[in-house]
């Protein structure tokens, strides 16, 4: 009995020593890139190109549509959400593949402003996390969502929401319609899968997803969605 003792005393000091180890390794590249850069240079930096679009310039419908698919729950958590994680964990160990991720858009923002070619995975999501704290102490909801929006990829090298519109549909993002705002909402999850010029098969695909998930979360009625799958 003691020696049981014993060993789980050592595999929860082992634990504990590893996840000190991978969490210091991750507040060192978070420390790195706000030295590098400050959370409030890279927002002015990002505000300061001309294809930068104020979320009021932006269709509701568009908005509903990321939140719906991205992160339903991005107005009721910090800067992760525990459900989702846990969900996503459950949801891969079923699936037996990493097929789900529980990133907030918070996160998604933090990966978009410093650690788009970051390939240590852990580390990574860690600093993702540090700056994602920082961004919701410092900005508001809107403020995050208008980041989200003018720094996520879209395929055929166009950067927010803007460039997709504009190149894609040779419109402002105010003038997306319902059917190419739920369009462009599903492209960022994977662009070179999901670009509408690349594989219009399967960003309808994906459009569908979008578009189930605004039913789901009570931005669209069932008529509604109906309609634009017509």
């Amino acid at each position: 009995m003691k020696f049981l003792r014993r060993l789980f005393l050592i595999l929860l000091l082992l634990i504990f020593l590893v996840g000190t180890i991978v969490f210091l390794n991750g507040y060192k590249l978070y420390k790195s890139a706000i030295k590098e850069t400050s959370l409030s240079d890279k927002i002015a930096e990002i505000k300061s190109k001309d294809t930068y679009v104020s979320i009021q310039e932006v269709p509701k419908d568009y908005k509903n549509a990321i939140i719906a698919v991205e992160d339903h729950r991005f107005q009721d958590h910090g800067a992760i959400d525990i459900i989702a994680i846990g969900r996503a964990i459950v949801s891969n160990i079923q699936a037996k593949d990493f097929n789900e991720g529980g990133s907030t858009i918070t996160q998604q923002v933090a990966k978009n402003l410093y650690f788009i070619t970051e390939d240590d995975f852990i580390s990574r999501k860690i600093a993702e996390i540090l700056v994602a704290i920082d961004l919701e102490k410092n900005y508001s909801k809107d403020d995050i969502l208008e980041f989200y929006m003018n720094t996520i990829y879209f395929g055929e090298g166009y950067y927010g929401i803007r460039e997709a519109s504009n190149g894609y549909y040779k419109k402002e993002p105010k003038e997306l319609t319902l059917y190419e705002a739920t369009l462009l909402a599903g492209v960022p999850n994977a662009p070179s899968v999901y670009a509408p010029t690349i594989n219009p098969d399967l960003a309808k695909s994906r459009q569908g997803k979008v578009i189930r998930s605004m039913v789901e979360y009570g931005y669209l009625s069932q008529e509604e969605a109906d309609a634009i799958k017509e």
